[in-house]
Parts: C-alpha cells; sequence; structure tokens
C-alpha cells in the first residue's frame, strides 16, 4: 500500500490539485499494480519563502510551481517498474492537470509490511494474506 505525499506550491487551485492526486493514482495502478482501491495522498502547499529549490539541477530548467511527489511503499518494485511509474506520473500530471514535466519532482521510500498498520491498529504484516471489510 503506498502512502504519498504530494507539495504543491501555495495556491494551486482545488481542480489541479486533483487532477494531480488522479494522475498519481493511475500511475502507481498501471505501472506498478497497486488496488484501485489503494489511494492514500496527502496533499500539501507550500509558500515560496519555506521551500527552496534549484532552479537548474541536473540541466532541467524548473519554474516556481514545483510539484513533489514522495511514496513511501513495500519494498520489492524492479528499477523498471519504478521508471515506468515515473514516466507514467510525469506523463499523467502534464496532460491531467497541465504540469510541466520539468516541474515534476520524484523520490521513494521503500519498507516493509511490518511498518505499516492501515486501520484498526492491526499489524498489516497479520493482514497480508486475507483482505476483508470491517467486523
Amino acid at each position: 500500500m503506498p502512502f504519498i505525499r504530494t507539495a504543491v506550491r501555495q495556491g494551486t487551485a482545488a481542480t489541479q490539485k486533483q487532477h494531480i492526486v488522479d494522475g498519481i493514482h493511475d500511475a502507481l495502478v498501471h505501472a506498478i499494480g497497486m488496488p484501485a482501491d489503494e489511494l492514500f495522498n496527502l496533499v500539501s502547499e507550500y509558500s515560496p519563502s519555506d521551500f527552496q529549490f534549484s532552479r537548474t539541477f541536473n540541466g532541467i530548467a524548473r519554474s516556481d510551481r514545483l510539484v513533489v511527489v514522495e511514496i513511501t511503499m513495500r519494498r520489492g518494485r524492479s528499477d523498471a517498474m519504478k521508471k515506468a511509474l515515473y514516466a507514467a506520473i510525469t506523463a499523467n500530471l502534464e496532460k491531467r492537470a497541465g504540469v510541466s514535466p520539468k516541474d515534476v519532482f520524484i523520490f521513494t521510500h521503500e519498507n516493509d509490511y511490518s511498518d505499516w498498520s492501515v486501520g484498526n491498529g492491526q499489524f498489516a504484516m497479520a493482514l497480508v494474506q486475507q483482505r476483508g471489510g470491517d467486523h
């Protein structure tokens, strides 16, 4: 279950935020096979004075509207899957939300099932082989 934190510049319209969330989610579903009902994306805004970044790092000309996508997910995705994921997120954000590919900054953290509790205070490792509703 990936958990996403997305940071956008202060003043980003609610509709654009939703398009960004949808674009990231669809990329996760299609590129790494995440189930469609695993949507957890915490969106926050940054003010220009609170987020300093290089406009030219690695030869990429960024604007002042950088979108940062931080993905925490279970370990085990191949480099090829991650490459496809990054490409899909960037393409979706450009197509759906008008975000320049130069303004999409993505990074991941990986961990194991033992690092999650996704509800009811239950250890996620105990739920790996069973999915069910509330009881």
